[in-house]
């Protein structure tokens, strides 16, 4: 069991003032700072609960995006997934196992700061998967695809799931309002016939929400995954977002797949800040993003009491950034993958600098490897520089994944 505090680092948690500070993590959980393996960050760095991303879909997460043609944007999903299937990506993707592309994902999270996330497909499908992963995908969750006649069906059917969910005090996530159509125009009251609308609720896109609908969400506790940067790229708008924060929405941030969505939530974060500057005239707040991608993303998991902030008891979710700015928040919001100096997932360092591996009394744990990012030399858990080689050699060319910072040595 790992015993140890990082000591004199930047401490950022929600509802707690920022301060220099200690952070103990014995076994899995973050605890008082009195370990004797301490391990000093010096004032230089920034420490934060690392970051959770509520949507994605992590066998869809291959390159180049698939939208609409030039000029044009869907009306609902179901034209992009039959423009995605005919496309030279999906083609592309076709050549790799399920294994790797899941691989894949789980590095696209780990190399921008993610320990936690949802892959928005049916447990039938990923329960064997995602315990491989080196991040935490959650296991456990209430599911379907959406709320209209045309949707995928995914689960035991809406209410049933939804009733599992609340029973367990699970996340029941579904897409909502994802296009224009008349049923996508009607979800909210659809869900509302059914019962179905209450904190254990994670709604993605919900790009058609009316005003009303969103007064709906509030009172019931509900929570909104807000993905920007594939609302723009399919549809040409997003969530009506300044309006959902002004109502008390729990407002979270997702990436979708890289199939249509963004290279990764550090990337996200930039594109919807940006896009609400553009769309109202004003900032959002860096500090809001902040609390998007930890407490609120914890909230909408029903996980605020194990991750998404650094009190002691729970888990040890950690991320530690350089600290290239005074300000913390937007420190995090302007971060890149190379900015990236610590990341831990209950407990235990996944990815990080090698001065860290005092952590591991001086020695990585088998099931490591070491890769370069940039000019320093990273440990990370398991072999994403074989995963990449074995990716390129099957596609037949050098392919170039953006949400991977680093070159495959000893290239063939």
């Amino acid at each position: 069991m790992l015993d140890y505090a990082l000591v004199n680092g930047v401490i950022v948690s929600p509802d707690k003032e920022v301060h220099t500070g200690n952070l103990g993590i014995k076994g899995e959980k973050i605890v008082s700072p009195d370990s004797k393996n301490k391990v000093n960050l010096r004032k230089k760095s920034f420490v934060y609960p690392s970051l959770i991303n509520t949507h994605d879909h992590l066998q869809g997460n291959y390159r180049p995006a698939v939208g609409p043609k030039k000029g044009s944007f869907y009306l609902t999903w179901l034209p992009w997934d039959k423009d995605l299937k005919a496309s030279k990506t999906f083609e592309e993707r076709s050549k790799l196992s399920r294994e790797e592309l899941y691989a894949l994902s789980g590095y696209k999270c780990l190399f921008s700061g993610v320990t936690t996330v949802n892959d928005h497909f049916p447990r039938s499908l990923n329960s064997q998967i995602l315990p491989t992963l080196p991040i935490r995908a959650i296991n456990e969750y209430g599911i379907a695809h959406e709320s209209t006649s045309y949707d995928l069906k995914w689960g035991d059917g809406v209410e049933a799931e939804h009733e599992m969910a609340v029973k367990n005090n699970l996340p029941f996530i579904t897409h909502l309002s994802e296009g224009f159509d008349d049923e996508a125009m009607r979800s909210v009251n659809a869900l509302e016939k059914m019962n179905i609308l209450d904190r254990n609720c994670l709604f993605v896109h919900c790009i058609a929400f009316s005003d009303e609908d969103i007064k709906k969400i509030a009172k019931a506790g509900a929570s909104v995954s807000w993905c920007g940067f594939s609302n723009m790229f399919m549809f040409n708008v997003t969530a009506k977002i300044r309006k959902m924060l002004k109502a008390g929405v729990n407002v979270t941030i997702g990436t979708d797949s890289s199939a249509s969505g963004s290279a990764n939530l550090l990337a996200e974060l930039k594109y919807d800040r940006e896009l609400y500057r553009k769309l109202y005239g004003e900032d959002i707040g860096a500090r809001t993003l902040f609390e998007m991608i930890t407490i609120n993303a914890a909230k909408a998991f029903q996980m605020q009491d194990r991750t998404g902030s650094l009190d002691e008891g729970k888990l040890g979710d950690v991320l530690v950034l350089k600290a290239k700015e005074e300000n913390p928040y937007e420190n995090l919001v302007n971060a890149n993958m190379k900015d990236i100096e610590l990341l831990i997932l209950a407990g235990v360092p996944i990815y990080g600098q090698m001065r860290f591996t005092d952590i591991f009394n001086g020695k990585l744990p088998s099931g490591y490897t070491k890769i370069k990012v940039g000019n320093k030399e990273m440990f990370v858990k398991g072999d994403p520089e074989s995963l990449y080689r074995k990716i390129r050699k099957k596609v037949g060319f050098k392919k170039k994944l953006d949400y991977l910072p680093f070159e495959p040595s000893q290239e063939g």
